[in-house]
């Protein structure tokens, strides 16, 4: 990193520490919460590891909870950071679940497309990515409607610890390609692991650069 941004990542990493709480649940957009506050987003497909990412960047345990149940929560989550309260992070409903009925994906992609498009305070989105599996369909279409909804977005590569250096350069080097294929998408890959701390300091200078846009 630079020098701008390892102060970035230091003062991200002393604000993150501090208070961030649970705000609200919505499960339709009449809920959202008034959009006083930078916001951003965290997608990715059910058991990517989101909650992880958050607990970790963070260094809570469990600030973000995961749902027992792929696919079972279909609301977005708001969570205030700083006091005052400075941003707030929202940890959007996983994707790609295969056992969900039709009507419960349908009702998330409208919820989720209607919060892209139509969303003010929405600085960036955060789409993880599993590193042992690289990019499939729904993220290919999950990157679509990030682009359809003009909203930039940074692709994480989470879990980077559970696969061999040279499988990761792979899946980077690819992963990497495609996003140089989408007009919304950063071409830098975060390469992260919530339980080693790996490239948390990066993507939380990451994150202040975004907020402040």
């Amino acid at each position: 990193m630079t020098e701008d941004e390892q102060a970035l990542a230091e003062e991200a990493r002393k604000l993150f520490s501090g208070r961030v709480d649970f705000l609200l649940s919505a499960p339709q957009l009449k809920f959202l919460p008034e959009p006083d506050f930078p916001e951003i987003a965290f997608c990715g497909r059910s058991n990517v590891g989101k909650s992880s990412l958050i607990n970790a960047l963070t260094g809570r345990k469990s600030i973000a909870r995961a749902s027992v149940t792929p696919g079972r929560t279909q609301e977005l989550n708001f969570f205030e950071v700083g006091d005052p309260t400075q941003f707030r992070f929202v940890d959007m409903p996983g994707y790609g679940f295969a056992k969900a009925p039709v009507k419960v994906v349908e009702k998330w992609k409208q919820l989720v497309r209607t919060f892209l498009r139509g969303r003010v305070p929405l600085r960036r989105t955060m789409l993880l990515v599993d590193s042992r599996h690289g990019l499939k369909p729904s993220d290919r279409e999950m990157m679509t409607m990030l682009d359809e909804a003009a909203v930039g977005y940074r692709v994480v590569l989470t879990k980077a610890d559970k696969i061999k250096a040279s499988a990761l350069e792979k899946v980077t080097a690819e992963t990497q390609a495609e996003a140089r294929k989408h007009i919304a998408a950063f071409p830098h890959i975060h390469v992260t692991s919530a339980e080693k701390g790996m490239g948390l300091d990066e993507l939380r200078a990451a994150i202040m650069f975004d907020v402040r846009q």
